[in-house]
């Protein structure tokens, strides 16, 4: 007898709560969609309001607290997710597919995040400054905002969420989070796993439903003061227009069309398994996915013959098996945009080399699993080889030289990850230094982006914030400067200088 789907509720002011509307979603595996992982509020404007509202009561309250205290709360969470990193990276690899070996490491992001914002509570530091005047101090502060809209997306379902939520509390922010409607599950269990660490009522609010109606309703509340996002150009844009109106900031992390150089001199074999984890890591469902394959032509034949090689030989299935290299992807909407682009790549003049059909052997029959596919003669503008496919399809250009791969690199709208294979230290200190790129990896992959480090990217990847590190802090802060004079007398500043 299967076993019956959990059924979810929001989180609202410290208590577990039905949507006003009373209707439901449902959620499932895909690589099984036969398998319903939780039944969800869908959720109206209405619960926004109820979830902004306990945000701002609580947050006069939660600003008070001590920073290193509010860095104690999230010691805990850090210490809760590594009791649960097994259960919640399985239900990760069943809400969204990505494999068991990736899912762990998705929660491990979350730990180190966490850890990390324990440790920047004692280190929320301002900076005093000499004044023009005499007897007289100037110092700057941090203050946290206000209520703050998490939006996040599905493909890192804790990673992401994380990213955001725990510098936003520990700089004294509450937060209304939505998560994405493909992986609610997880943004659940990190909510509980705040709830568990003694997060204070209405200080975290979890709120479950579309963009359409969750999320237009927490761009546009007048009380939300802050919002952060991960997800397309596309509707990065529209949270842009809606928060300008209203002058709120807002952090986007975007789009990308990431490219790997590989030069004449490069370590073959480390290449082939960089370009083989950046394009099918997470089925190549990331923001920084290596979707463009840019080869010298010396090692051109070479290289595609072991990356082609490499690529046929991956074991695709369920995540759960920790022998599968790579899953399903999202849903049936995302396969048949995927398969859209694989026949737009054919019509452009592009050779298909490998994959390019659904992939349903056995099991996989009922879920949303793809082919890794690999195009070759792919010219630098084909559409391919620009827009974004967010899926296991690669586009292999070849140059002549570093100059026209730094040249093939920069032409994209995007300007997320990148990467280069060399030997010659020159070569990869010009490539570091000219590539328009948030991120350059040099003999490393597109992926593997780690939590002290800045992240986000440049052009239509975002608008210039960086998530990650110590610059996440200044997202989620305003700065304030304090002007003590002790001269018992009225200074005039630039009048009396």
């Amino acid at each position: 007898m299967a076993k019956k789907p959990k059924i979810y509720k929001n989180y609202i002011n410290g208590r577990w709560v039905n949507s006003k509307s009373d209707e439901t979603f449902k959620n499932r595996n895909p690589a099984n969609w036969d398998e319903i992982i939780g039944i969800f509020p869908k959720s109206k404007k209405e619960d926004v309001e109820d979830a902004v509202s306990a945000a701002k009561e609580a947050f006069p309250k939660w600003r008070k607290v001590p920073a290193p205290k509010r860095g104690e709360i999230l010691r805990k969470v850090a210490e809760l997710l590594v009791e649960r990193k097994e259960e919640i990276a399985k239900l990760m690899t069943k809400e969204m597919g990505k494999i068991i070996k990736e899912t762990r490491g998705d929660v491990q992001e979350g730990i180190d995040t966490a850890f990390y914002a324990f440790g920047e509570g004692r280190r929320l530091f301002g900076e005093t400054t000499p004044s023009e005047l005499p007897n007289k101090v100037c110092i700057t502060t941090r203050q946290p905002i206000g209520v703050c809209g998490i939006i996040s997306p599905w493909n890192f379902p804790i990673a992401i969420p994380t990213w955001k939520i725990f510098p936003a509390l520990l700089c004294g922010n509450t937060v209304v989070f939505k998560p994405a409607t493909a992986t609610p599950a997880c943004g659940g269990k990190l909510v509980e796993i705040l709830e568990d660490a003694g997060i204070p009522k209405g200080v975290v609010n979890i709120v479950y439903g579309s963009g359409r109606e969750v999320g237009e309703a927490i761009l546009s509340h007048k009380d939300v003061r802050l919002v952060s996002f991960t997800g397309s150009s596309l509707v990065g844009r529209r949270i842009a227009e809606i928060c300008g109106k209203g002058l709120k900031r807002c952090s986007l992390e975007l789009g990308g069309k990431n490219g790997q150089i590989v030069l004449d001199d490069a370590n073959l074999y480390l290449a082939v398994d960089g370009a083989l984890w950046g394009a099918f890591g997470t089925t190549g469902q990331r923001c920084t996915a290596m979707s463009r394959l840019i080869v010298q032509k010396g090692i051109y034949s070479k290289f595609i013959d072991k990356f082609v090689e490499r690529a046929k030989s991956l074991k695709i299935g369920n995540g759960l098996n920790e022998s599968v290299e790579m899953g399903p992807l999202i849903n049936e909407s995302q396969r048949e945009t995927v398969h859209k682009y694989v026949e737009i790549g054919k019509k452009e003049g592009a050779r298909l080399l490998y994959g390019g059909k659904f992939y349903e052997k056995g099991s996989c029959k009922k879920g949303w699993f793809y082919e890794p596919t690999v195009f070759v003669d792919v010219g630098p503008n084909f559409r391919i080889a620009q827009e974004e496919i967010f899926g296991p399809v690669v586009s292999v250009i070849e140059v002549k030289d570093i100059d026209e791969a730094i040249e093939v690199i920069n032409n994209s709208f995007y300007g997320l990850s990148s990467s280069i294979y060399t030997q010659n230290v020159n070569l990869a200190f010009k490539a570091a230094e000219q590539i328009e790129a948030g991120i350059t990896y040099v003999n490393g992959p597109t992926i593997g982006a780690e939590c002290h480090l800045p992240f986000g990217g440049v052009k239509d990847t975002g608008n210039g914030h960086r998530e990650g590190g110590w610059t996440v802090y200044d997202i989620f802060t305003e700065w304030k400067t304090v002007y003590v004079d002790y001269s018992a007398k009225l200074q005039k500043a630039q009048i009396d200088t």
